[in-house]
C-alpha cells in the first residue's frame, strides 16, 4: 500500500508539474499561442492520467512448507545444499554417501505418482485400455490446472506416461479411479505395496500427490526409488524427455518435469518430480555418477531450481571423491537422529 502512494503521488505532482507549466507558457503568449498551448495542456494531462493508473495485484500470504515450519532449514551441511532433506545412496553397496535429515516425514507431493505407476504397471492392466477423464479427477485440493479437459479419452499407456513423464495430475487421478475395484481399493493397495517394501514413515491418501498428507522420509523414498529402477517400464516413461497425444483435433506436447533428462552430462535411469506449497521443490533419482549407480533424494528445497542445483552439487562432489571410496573416508553428512514427524 505503501509503494502505491509513493507511485500515485509522484504521478500527482507529474500532473501538477504538467499543467502549471503549460498555463505558465499561455500567460507568456496569450494571443498567438493560446489554441496550441491548450492542446499540449490536454495531451500532458492524457498521459499523466494513463501513468497514474497503478494496478495493485492481490497479495497472496506463502504457505510456508511442513520443513520449514518443523525448522529443517536451520541445519547445515558440507555441501550447502537448499533442500532441508537429502538422502544420497551407493545402489549396489548399500553405502550412505550423504544425510540430511532423511528420517523427517513430510509431505512428498507428485513423488507420489511413482507409487502410483509401480502398482498401475504390476498390475499387468491392458495398457491400450480406454479411459476417460472424468469430473472427479478435477483438482478440488489445490485448483490446479491441467490440459486434458473432462470427456478426454487416451489409453491407459498413454496417462501412465503423462503423470510420471509431465506429472499430469488428472492422469493420475484417472488411473487410480480406473483401477479394478475403484479409488479406495488403489489407495488401499498403495499403502499395502509401501508396508510390504518396508516404507514404514509413508502413507497415502489419493494418487497424485495434490494432497499433503501423502508423506513420506527419504529414507523410505529411496527404498522405493530402488524398487521401482527394476521396472522398465517405469525406467522408459519416467525419463522421456518429450511425449504428443492427440486429444480429438488437438495434438498436445508434453515435456519432462527435470530437465535433467535432456542433460548430456547425465544419465538417469529413473525419476520423479513433485511440488506442493507444503513440501516444497523435490526430486527423487535413479543416475549413474563417477561409475557408481547412486540413488538421490531431495526433499522440502526452497526455490524453483535448488532441487536441481542439489543435484548438481551432489554430482561435483562424488565426481571429484577418488575412486574406488573407502570407507575410511569421511563422508560429507548431515547425520540426523531425531525423527521429524510433520503432522
Amino acid at each position: 500500500m505503501k509503494r502505491f502512494f509513493l507511485r500515485f503521488g509522484f504521478f500527482a505532482m507529474f500532473v501538477s508539474i504538467a499543467f502549471a507549466s503549460a498555463h505558465a507558457e499561455v500567460a507568456t503568449h496569450p494571443s498567438a499561442s493560446a489554441k496550441s498551448h491548450n492542446k499540449k495542456v490536454a495531451a500532458k494531462a492524457r498521459v499523466s492520467k494513463k501513468h497514474a493508473t497503478v494496478r495493485v495485484a492481490a497479495v497472496v500470504p506463502k504457505v510456508p512448507s511442513f520443513g520449514q515450519l518443523a525448522g529443517l532449514h536451520g541445519a547445515h551441511d558440507a555441501l550447502d545444499l537448499k533442500s532441508s532433506v537429502a538422502f544420497v545412496v551407493d545402489q549396489d553397496t548399500q553405502e550412505v554417501l550423504f544425510r540430511k535429515n532423511e528420517l523427517a516425514v513430510l509431505p512428498i507431493a507428485s513423488i507420489t505418482k511413482l507409487m502410483t505407476g509401480l502398482l498401475i504397471s504390476e498390475a499387468k492392466l491392458p495398457m491400450d485400455e480406454l479411459i476417460t477423464i472424468a469430473q472427479e479427477d478435477v483438482d478440488t485440493e489445490k485448483g490446479s490446472s491441467s490440459r486434458l479437459r473432462v470427456g478426454t479419452v487416451l489409453s491407459r499407456g498413454e496417462l501412465l506416461h503423462l503423470a510420471l513423464m509431465a506429472s499430469e495430475n488428472r492422469a493420475a487421478s484417472a488411473l487410480g479411479r480406473s483401477y479394478p475395484g475403484g479409488l479406495p481399493v488403489f489407495v488401499g493397495m498403495m499403502n499395502a505395496r509401501a508396508k510390504m517394501l518396508g516404507m514404514t514413515d509413508t502413507s497415502y491418501v489419493e494418487p497424485t500427490g495434490l494432497s499433503s498428507k501423502n508423506q513420506s522420509s527419504a529414507r523410505d523414498l529411496a527404498t522405493l526409488v530402488n524398487f521401482a529402477y527394476g521396472d522398465s517400464t517405469l525406467r522408459e516413461l519416467s525419463t522421456s524427455t518429450g511425449h504428443q497425444v492427440a486429444v480429438g483435433k488437438r495434438t498436445l506436447q508434453y515435456n519432462n518435469t527435470n530437465r535433467l533428462v535432456k542433460n548430456p552430462a547425465w544419465e538417469i535411469g529413473l525419476q520423479k518430480t513433485g511440488y506442493i506449497s507444503e513440501a516444497g521443490q523435490c526430486l527423487v533419482m535413479q543416475a549413474k555418477v563417477a561409475g557408481r549407480k547412486l540413488i538421490m533424494v531431495f526433499l522440502d528445497s526452497t526455490g524453483k531450481l535448488t532441487r536441481i542445483a542439489d543435484a548438481e552439487r551432489v554430482k561435483r562432489w562424488v565426481e571429484s571423491i577418488p575412486a574406488p571410496i573407502s570407507k575410511a573416508v569421511p563422508l560429507a553428512s548431515m547425520a540426523t537422529d531425531q525423527r521429524v514427524i510433520a503432522n
